[in-house]
């Protein structure tokens, strides 16, 4: 018998250490690149700055943390907005020196005017834009406050401040495009194909029966995460270089289609299972004409039977969808034809749902073409307007800017009344952290954090300080002597439990130790502006808190009631883009809604139920609004036709239902759509109209339908509030048959 030699062991050995190497390298190994990336364009910024002989060289260490991401495009998409908000607060903040240099108490008001107004700004805009008016608005008290004691030099500091951050920008920006960049283009292929893959995933096993409602509800939780991160990486993408920008449209028109066809084949699912669950023969008689189409579906997802996997892969699906939805009409009028012999058989139930089914496929064929279109440069389908625009509740928004504002003016009164040496670091720290914490979900935590943060970065900030730095000669010590302090800082931010004091500390060890050219050994200047940066965050946190509070119900609520009125959007909105809008305005909503509610499930539940509810009878308004609005010119289809009044009618109904639910303004929608289907019915039995129109007319009828079944299915959140589920099961979908 053989004994096996110990060289044999060697290879697997390797092997595994390969594994194990190249595992760390993707992971823990990506975060430590980070932190040295973001101590060299510390160092150099600092070594510039103090080559320059500009006056705070710390001012640039601290743009460098404030700026600094791990992928390449956030950092130059910071940088952009960042710059442009650096430029518009020093305009302004020269301005009100100018107008009330000799007025303290007019200049706190005006500054404190002009921050809450950038910090709604910034809440408002939840994206990379908001960070232009986070620093137009910090610049301008960075500038100001401190130039406003010395209004004689105070176009000369305000230059040499936006220099020294400016330079701090340039450097994080360069580090991060030349060591080691991390590409969010790149990021994103993986996105699309992984997010492709689930979603012919989850259609085939919908169709399939696999997925229970609490899967369904999973899902599509994750795909509305998946959408607004999506965007945010798209967003970033167009900075990194120009095959992400010739991409740009391309990948916002998949987003946009991503979400109607989710929308569209979540409707027809439903109605599917309003039609299972309502027990009738005719319902069966629906059922089994439709099930053989829903099976052909899922082929038609694959490349040969593969998944798709690729964009050239997805050229393939494509053209398959294309040639499907060719000769599903012809096939649907077959079948319809051989159901109007079944006496029973539900003719307006099976004409909604394979109305429903052709606008799926058709959805699906332009996701599927859209994503093939990525496999070149240049492509015709990159011409597309419509964009995702995340925008917080305005009266939040609102609310935020007073905030910011109150606390300037409270601190700022303090400042003038105590003379205190620090006041000027307490004011203009407290608006930036209003302004960095506003867009956050729970900003009283984040100030806290970060006033935690400070207190370690002066107790470390000493050591520096008075410790190290009298013992050192010469720049490179410098770093040496500063690389453990900041190390410490750097690895707290890329902890998401600590990401609050790591900014917190990153920021304030820069504003307090960091070295200027010329370092000021001054024990109680130390302590006052250590002891004024953790009182500002202390105050904000506070402020947070009491002042109407983001995390408290009142948002939740204003955010709810703002996804219901989508359906006003979709039922008054302009047709050129409602669609858009009404898709990304949902979701985001929903959103939002999810990342006030961490801890509690139930309130997500519910307001996923209210999403489909939107998004079904939203998307059903919006298709009947478009049809209607093709219709052949002719008097019958005029405006003041009867049919077109009661089609009127249920629009207003439907938008004072879900703008304030109540029991009387659920009956009256119900029963405005009940007439809008007679007087739709009663119009096209006085006259025969030809066949495009007929179908046409079939399509309005559907589409009213679908909206009733919405309506009156008892897991709507309407019906069950209304207390319509009960009623629903007499008079359910067979109705109108």
């Amino acid at each position: 018998m053989s004994v096996p030699s110990s060289h044999a062991a060697r290879p697997a050995s390797l092997a595994d250490f390969h594994k194990a190497f190249v595992e760390w390298a993707r992971t823990d190994g990506q975060t430590w690149i980070y932190m040295f990336k973001a101590l060299a364009a510390c160092f150099l910024a600092l070594g510039i700055a103090m080559k320059l002989d500009l006056p705070q060289p710390r001012t640039a260490m601290t743009t460098v943390f404030i700026v600094m991401q791990p992928q390449s495009g956030a950092v130059f998409a910071k940088s952009f907005y960042r710059i442009c908000g650096t430029l518009v607060g020093l305009v302004v903040m020269l301005a009100l020196i100018g107008l009330f240099s000799q007025q303290p108490e007019l200049f706190i008001i005006s500054t404190a005017i002009w921050v809450g107004i950038c910090t709604a700004g910034a809440a408002r805009n939840r994206n990379f834009r908001s960070y232009g008016f986070v620093l137009a608005g910090y610049t301008a008290a960075l500038i100001g406050i401190p130039a406003s004691q010395h209004p004689d030099g105070a176009f000369l500091s305000a230059l040499t401040r936006v220099a020294e951050v400016v330079l701090g920008i340039v450097c994080a920006g360069a580090v991060s495009g030349l060591v080691f960049p991390r590409f969010a283009g790149l990021q994103m292929r993986t996105t699309v194909r992984a997010r492709f893959s689930a979603f012919v995933e989850y259609v085939s096993a919908s169709l399939a029966g696999r997925n229970d409602r609490a899967q369904i509800e999973a899902i599509n939780a994750r795909f509305i995460a998946d959408i607004v991160g999506f965007e945010a990486a798209r967003s970033v993408a167009v900075f990194e270089g120009p095959d992400s920008r010739m991409r740009g449209g391309r990948l916002a028109r998949l987003n946009s289609e991503f979400m109607t066809a989710s929308t569209r084949f979540h409707a027809l699912h439903q109605l599917m299972n309003r039609l299972r669950t309502s027990g009738t023969h005719g319902a069966s008689i629906a059922i089994d004409a439709l099930e053989p189409y829903f099976r052909e579906i899922a082929p038609l997802l694959a490349n040969s039977g593969e998944p798709v996997l690729t964009a050239t892969d997805a050229a393939q699906a494509a053209a398959q969808l294309d040639a499907y939805k060719a000769e599903l009409p012809k096939r649907v009028r077959a079948t319809r034809a051989e159901l109007e012999v079944h006496p029973d058989a539900p003719l307006l139930d099976f004409d909604t749902a394979s109305e429903l089914l052709y606008r799926f496929i058709d959805d699906l064929h332009a996701y599927a073409a859209t994503y093939a279109s990525l496999a070149v440069d240049t492509h015709a389908r990159e011409r597309w307007i419509d964009r995702y625009e995340p925008k917080t509740n305005a009266i939040a928004a609102g609310v935020a800017g007073l905030r910011a504002a109150i606390v300037m003016m409270v601190l700022g009164a303090f400042w003038i009344a105590t003379a205190w040496p620090s006041g000027s670091t307490l004011v203009l720290n407290a608006a930036a952290t209003c302004a960095l914490a506003s867009s956050a979900p729970d900003p009283k935590r984040i100030a806290f954090q970060m006033a935690g943060g400070t207190v370690l970065a002066t107790f470390m900030g000493m050591l520096a300080v008075f410790g190290v730095y009298p013992h050192i000669d010469g720049f490179v010590l410098l770093c040496i002597a500063l690389t453990p302090f900041l190390l410490l800082g750097v690895f707290m931010t890329t902890r998401p439990q600590l990401a609050g004091y790591g900014m917190g500390y990153c920021i304030f060890f820069c504003f307090l130790a960091g070295p200027d050219n010329v370092v000021h050994y001054d024990p109680s200047a130390f302590m006052n502006d250590a002891l004024a940066l953790v009182l500002s965050m202390l105050v904000s946190s506070i402020a947070f808190a009491v002042l109407l509070p983001p995390s408290t119900p009142w948002l939740r609520k204003r955010l709810l009631v703002d996804l219901r009125r989508q359906v006003v959007v979709a039922g008054r909105t302009g047709l050129a883009r409602v669609r858009s809008r009404f898709e990304s305005g949902a979701r985001d909503l929903m959103f939002q809604i999810n990342a006030l509610s961490q801890n509690e499930p139930e309130t997500k539940r519910d307001t996923l139920r209210w999403l489909f509810s939107v998004l079904e009878v939203g998307n059903a308004v919006i298709d009947l609004r478009r049809e209607v609005s093709t219709l052949p010119s002719h008097p019958r289809y005029g405006k003041t036709m009867p049919w077109r009044v009661t089609l009127g009618a249920l629009l207003d109904a439907l938008a004072a239902l879900f703008e304030r639910p109540r029991e009387d303004r659920f009956e009256h929608a119900l029963a405005a759509t009940s007439r809008a289907i007679a007087e739709v019915q009663q119009m096209m039995a006085g006259f025969t109209p030809p066949r495009e129109e007929r179908h046409q007319l079939l399509r309005i009828l559907s589409h009213l339908h679908f909206i009733r079944t919405a309506l009156l299915d008892p897991q709507s959140p309407l019906a069950s509030a209304m207390g319509a589920g009960n009623s629903a099961s007499p008079e359910g979908v067979p109705h109108a048959t």
